[in-house]
């Protein structure tokens, strides 16, 4: 489905045979980049990957519609023990986002909060120099950026993403994934300027479980995946 900023939805349905389940993040990158042939071969969009298992989606991605890549550093701020839901989220930009609902629900203390903050922000700047090397990030003044991950649950992730890079002055942000639930869907279309979702279950239980493959992703794939979009746009 799509969903655009002033008014739900913006474009219906999304009228691809999306089938039940995903098959790997690969063909959900094949299948994302259908949904968005609209920004093929253009010069102003930029592909931007939330590592790790998003930037496998972008690729696929940028490839197809012969755009640039970047990664952009997203942490999310794990409950502790149940890692998957999120208390919020931290990017490089230096923006966080905490997810109220799920704080109130954990009893999360500022304490708690903060020492989980300190810690992701130390595994961010790591990852940065991992993934980036001596690359310098793209420009992203005037671009329509298309922000892609491997699926969304609360969003709290993507929305600190988006929040980050409006500091940089996009033309646009579109938001594009998977597969996430309706209501995310709808929450993040306010905060992009549009909102792509191919599959949105309901019950939606995790990103996981509409994946026959969700092994996870390895930094050096990442790593490779950078280089091999690199390579290609030269």
């Amino acid at each position: 489905m799509y969903a655009g900023r002033d008014g739900w939805p913006e474009r219906g349905w999304l009228d691809v045979d999306t089938g039940p389940m995903l098959t790997d993040r690969r063909e959900a990158g094949r299948r994302l980049a259908a949904a968005l042939e609209g920004f093929a071969g253009r010069d102003d969009v930029i592909v931007l990957g939330l590592p790790r298992g998003g930037v496998v989606v972008a690729f696929e991605v940028a490839r197809a519609l012969k755009a640039p890549l970047d990664v952009y550093l997203v942490r999310k701020l794990g409950v502790p023990g149940h890692e998957e839901l999120a208390l919020g989220a931290i990017s490089s930009g230096g923006v966080t986002i905490l997810n109220q609902d799920v704080v109130q629900a954990t009893r999360a203390s500022k304490d708690e909060i903060e020492a989980i903050a300190q810690r992701e922000q130390t595994v961010l700047e790591r990852r940065e120099q991992l993934y980036r090397g001596h690359s310098r990030p793209l420009d992203l003044a005037g671009k329509t950026v298309i922000v892609i991950d491997d699926g969304l649950a609360t969003g709290a992730t993507m929305r600190t993403a988006i929040r980050s890079i409006r500091g940089h002055a996009p033309a646009r942000i579109v938001v594009a994934v998977p597969v996430a639930p309706p209501d995310t869907c709808v929450l993040l279309s306010k905060e992009a300027d549009e909102a792509v979702c191919l599959l949105t279950p309901e019950p939606f239980f995790a990103i996981g479980s509409w994946y026959l493959d969700f092994a996870q992703t390895s930094d050096d794939e990442v790593v490779d995946l950078l280089k091999e979009a690199r390579s290609l746009r030269s």
